[in-house]
């Protein structure tokens, strides 16, 4: 298959190429709708980027999107052509907020494709008193806590939302509400959400249209988990990215363990129930944490960071012919499409790309510190 610019990437993310950013719906008014004051929120978790600066926060402890304009629509003056790194960020953070580093988790990262600042989902505190926060970092490295006020902003609460309370065992327990959201994208017109429901077949993924009106129940997702030897309807899709496969727009979604899934969008209506392809399996006892999807050399890869397997750099070169996984994978071993780890990429546990040569990540260090830093896309 030849390879091109994807076109549905190109209405995702800005890069340096001179692509136009959300072409489909050029002249919207995005922010039809919209309220001012403070945005109701319980947590902040995933972030990502829609047109005019709009900014969209999971919320998974409301079971809510909230979609609010950061005003932040000025492009830079100027290529930034020096690294980005800021160290020990969340040691910062922590002094911005009055707190201490342990007092503090960073939950996403998501940059700006206008402005190409960075911006950081925080928790000031642990458990269920712990505050929203919302952080900016600029090109030269400042750090400003961004107001949520006296905002525009408007919100989608999520029908059919799992209980918000403790269940399980003695031994092992935990909320279904706080991964009613596991991760979001904004693809054309529409948040795309994936997460668990309270539907027998738990694993969910939603197509909002946007702006918010109608909101609408989540589609029923099954895969085939080849590392596990079965079939599979209540584990929650980890990380995903919209890209083209062929002709068919797609969401690849990664799981825990950890089979990467194609699931076309055009099946994503409300109260279906759809059965995914396993496209590859990346190998067990193991968590995705982000992905991305960038262009090098005239093809496109995905970029997928792990709890336990490193940072992989994923081919997708045969995507539209691979076959599908429908039986057990082994001994942790890896079927599908082929992958490399890279090498130096440890500790990496968010990634954004920050254009079309360079990645911007969250990398652990000593002592639970960790960098924001910019790295050349391998």
């Amino acid at each position: 298959m030849k390879a091109s610019i994807n076109p549905l990437r190109s209405l995702i993310f800005v890069t340096a190429l001179s692509v136009p950013l959300f072409t489909a719906s050029a002249g919207k008014n995005w922010m039809a709708g919209f309220q001012e004051g403070k945005p109701p929120l319980q947590s902040v978790g995933q972030l990502a980027f829609g047109p005019d600066g709009i900014l969209f926060l999971a919320d998974s402890k409301g079971a809510a999107i909230v979609a609010f304009s950061t005003g932040d629509t000025q492009a830079p003056s100027a290529p930034v052509s020096a690294p980005l790194k800021v160290e020990r960020v969340n040691e910062k953070v922590a002094a911005l907020l009055g707190t201490t580093p342990d007092e503090v988790l960073i939950e996403d990262l998501a940059v700006n494709p206008i402005s190409r600042n960075a911006y950081l989902a925080v928790s000031r505190g642990r458990g269920p008193t712990a505050a929203p926060v919302i952080i900016r970092v600029g090109a030269k490295k400042d750090l400003e806590v961004v107001s949520l006020d006296k905002v525009k902003f408007s919100r989608a609460e999520l029908p059919n939302a799992p209980i918000d309370g403790v269940v399980g065992d003695v031994k092992k327990t935990s909320n279904p509400r706080m991964e009613s959201i596991t991760d979001i994208a904004f693809l054309n017109d529409r948040v795309l959400i994936a997460g668990l429901s309270n539907e027998e077949f738990s694993s969910t993924l939603r197509a909002i249209a946007f702006p918010f009106e109608k909101i609408e129940g989540g589609t029923s997702v099954e895969m085939y988990h080849g590392a596990h030897g079965r079939f599979e309807t209540k584990s929650p899709i980890r990380t995903f990215v919209p890209f083209k496969v062929g002709n068919e727009p797609s969401l690849l979604a990664a799981y825990t363990c950890t089979p990467l899934v194609q699931f076309p969008i055009k099946q994503l209506e409300p109260g279906a129930k759809i059965m995914g392809k396993t496209i590859a399996e990346l190998g067990n006892r193991n968590r995705p944490l982000d992905l991305i999807v960038y262009e090098k050399d005239g093809k496109e890869f995905l970029l997928l960071a792990n709890s336990d397997r490193g940072v992989m750099k994923v081919s997708t070169e045969n995507i539209e012919t691979a076959d599908g996984i429908l039986e057990p994978v082994k001994g942790g071993a890896s079927k599908g499409l082929s992958y490399e780890t890279i090498a130096g990429w440890t500790g990496i546990t968010q990634l954004a790309q920050l254009d079309s040569s360079t990645a911007l990540v969250l990398r652990k260090v000593d002592a639970g510190a960790a960098n924001l830093e910019s790295l050349p896309l391998p």
